[in-house]
Protein backbone atom coordinates (compact mmCIF):
# COMPACT_ATOMS: atom_id res chain seq x y z
CA UNK A 1 0.00 0.00 0.00
CA UNK A 2 1.27 3.59 -0.96
CA UNK A 3 1.49 6.15 1.60
CA UNK A 4 0.14 9.69 0.92
CA UNK A 5 2.92 12.32 1.11
CA UNK A 6 2.05 15.66 2.42
CA UNK A 7 4.24 18.82 3.56
CA UNK A 8 3.68 20.08 7.09
CA UNK A 9 3.91 24.24 7.11
CA UNK A 10 5.35 25.93 10.17
CA UNK A 11 1.85 26.38 12.34
CA UNK A 12 1.32 22.42 11.93
CA UNK A 13 4.31 22.11 13.56
CA UNK A 14 4.76 25.05 16.08
CA UNK A 15 1.01 23.89 17.30
CA UNK A 16 2.38 20.80 18.18
CA UNK A 17 5.76 22.06 19.69
CA UNK A 18 3.42 24.06 21.96
CA UNK A 19 1.26 20.81 23.01
CA UNK A 20 -2.05 22.75 23.32
CA UNK A 21 -4.01 19.82 21.59
CA UNK A 22 -3.68 16.16 22.35
CA UNK A 23 -3.00 14.29 20.00
CA UNK A 24 -1.48 17.19 18.10
CA UNK A 25 -2.60 17.41 14.17
CA UNK A 26 1.30 16.55 13.05
CA UNK A 27 0.73 13.57 15.02
CA UNK A 28 -2.56 12.56 13.41
CA UNK A 29 -0.76 13.48 10.18
CA UNK A 30 2.16 11.36 10.70
CA UNK A 31 0.09 8.62 12.04
CA UNK A 32 -1.68 8.46 7.77
CA UNK A 33 1.00 10.02 6.04
CA UNK A 34 4.50 10.24 4.67
CA UNK A 35 5.28 14.10 6.27
CA UNK A 36 8.11 16.79 4.85
CA UNK A 37 8.88 19.78 5.87
CA UNK A 38 11.09 22.52 4.08
CA UNK A 39 14.12 24.01 5.40
CA UNK A 40 11.87 27.38 5.24
CA UNK A 41 9.90 26.08 8.45
CA UNK A 42 12.88 24.98 9.99
CA UNK A 43 14.74 28.41 9.77
CA UNK A 44 11.22 29.70 10.48
CA UNK A 45 10.79 27.77 13.73
CA UNK A 46 14.71 28.13 14.77
CA UNK A 47 14.43 31.75 14.73
CA UNK A 48 11.25 31.57 16.92
CA UNK A 49 12.99 29.22 19.33
CA UNK A 50 14.41 31.33 22.56
CA UNK A 51 16.04 28.51 24.59
CA UNK A 52 18.23 25.94 24.34
CA UNK A 53 15.06 23.58 25.19
CA UNK A 54 13.30 24.85 22.67
CA UNK A 55 16.07 24.71 20.13
CA UNK A 56 16.60 20.84 20.94
CA UNK A 57 12.38 20.61 20.68
CA UNK A 58 12.91 22.07 16.97
CA UNK A 59 15.43 19.83 16.25
CA UNK A 60 13.86 17.14 17.56
CA UNK A 61 10.55 17.50 14.89
CA UNK A 62 12.78 18.26 11.95
CA UNK A 63 14.39 14.86 12.72
CA UNK A 64 11.07 13.04 12.32
CA UNK A 65 10.40 14.38 8.80
CA UNK A 66 12.14 14.67 6.03
CA UNK A 67 13.51 18.46 5.48
CA UNK A 68 13.20 19.38 1.40
CA UNK A 69 15.84 21.84 0.49
CA UNK A 70 16.29 24.03 -3.05
CA UNK A 71 18.36 23.31 -5.84
CA UNK A 72 19.15 24.91 -9.01
CA UNK A 73 17.07 22.60 -11.01
CA UNK A 74 14.02 23.99 -9.44
CA UNK A 75 15.32 28.17 -9.89
CA UNK A 76 13.31 28.51 -12.76
CA UNK A 77 10.15 27.76 -10.81
CA UNK A 78 10.92 30.02 -8.26
CA UNK A 79 11.54 32.79 -10.16
CA UNK A 80 8.48 32.31 -11.77
CA UNK A 81 6.36 32.79 -8.70
CA UNK A 82 9.04 35.56 -7.37
CA UNK A 83 8.47 37.83 -10.78
CA UNK A 84 4.18 36.84 -10.44
CA UNK A 85 3.60 40.35 -8.56
CA UNK A 86 2.51 38.29 -5.92
CA UNK A 87 1.35 39.71 -2.73
CA UNK A 88 2.62 36.51 -1.02
CA UNK A 89 5.40 36.67 1.54
CA UNK A 90 8.96 35.22 0.14
CA UNK A 91 9.09 32.00 2.37
CA UNK A 92 5.79 31.32 1.54
CA UNK A 93 6.20 31.23 -1.99
CA UNK A 94 9.84 29.56 -1.83
CA UNK A 95 7.41 27.14 0.20
CA UNK A 96 5.14 26.57 -2.47
CA UNK A 97 7.59 26.27 -4.91
CA UNK A 98 8.93 23.27 -3.29
CA UNK A 99 5.31 21.83 -3.17
CA UNK A 100 4.77 22.14 -6.67
CA UNK A 101 8.05 21.08 -7.89
CA UNK A 102 7.94 17.43 -5.61
CA UNK A 103 3.75 17.48 -6.62
CA UNK A 104 2.82 17.24 -3.10
CA UNK A 105 0.22 19.13 -0.96
CA UNK A 106 0.73 21.25 2.09
CA UNK A 107 -1.00 20.80 5.13
CA UNK A 108 -1.99 24.24 7.16
CA UNK A 109 -4.94 26.23 8.40
CA UNK A 110 -2.60 29.41 6.54
CA UNK A 111 -4.61 28.95 3.09
CA UNK A 112 -4.60 32.43 2.60
CA UNK A 113 -0.62 32.70 2.67
CA UNK A 114 -0.94 29.88 -0.39
CA UNK A 115 -3.92 32.04 -1.98
CA UNK A 116 -3.13 32.47 -6.05
CA UNK A 117 -0.52 29.78 -6.23
CA UNK A 118 -1.63 28.29 -9.14
CA UNK A 119 -1.59 24.04 -8.64
CA UNK A 120 -0.93 24.03 -5.11
CA UNK A 121 -3.09 22.01 -3.02
CA UNK A 122 -3.10 23.20 0.30
CA UNK A 123 -4.79 20.92 3.13
CA UNK A 124 -6.44 22.40 6.02
CA UNK A 125 -6.11 20.33 9.16
CA UNK A 126 -9.80 19.99 10.11
CA UNK A 127 -8.96 17.27 7.40
CA UNK A 128 -6.52 15.41 8.93
CA UNK A 129 -8.79 15.43 12.86
CA UNK A 130 -11.95 14.57 10.56
CA UNK A 131 -9.75 11.57 8.91
CA UNK A 132 -7.97 10.34 11.86
CA UNK A 133 -11.59 9.96 13.98
CA UNK A 134 -13.14 7.44 11.19
CA UNK A 135 -9.25 5.80 11.49
CA UNK A 136 -10.68 5.00 14.84
CA UNK A 137 -12.32 1.66 15.06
Amino acid sequence: MKVPKLVVNTDVILDHLIGERTPSILRMAMGNYFCYTTVFQAIELFSLAKTEEEMQAVEDAMATMKVLGLNSKNARKYGELRSSKSKISAWNLLTAGLCLECKLPILTDRKSHFAGIAGLIVIPTRMISVQSKQVKP
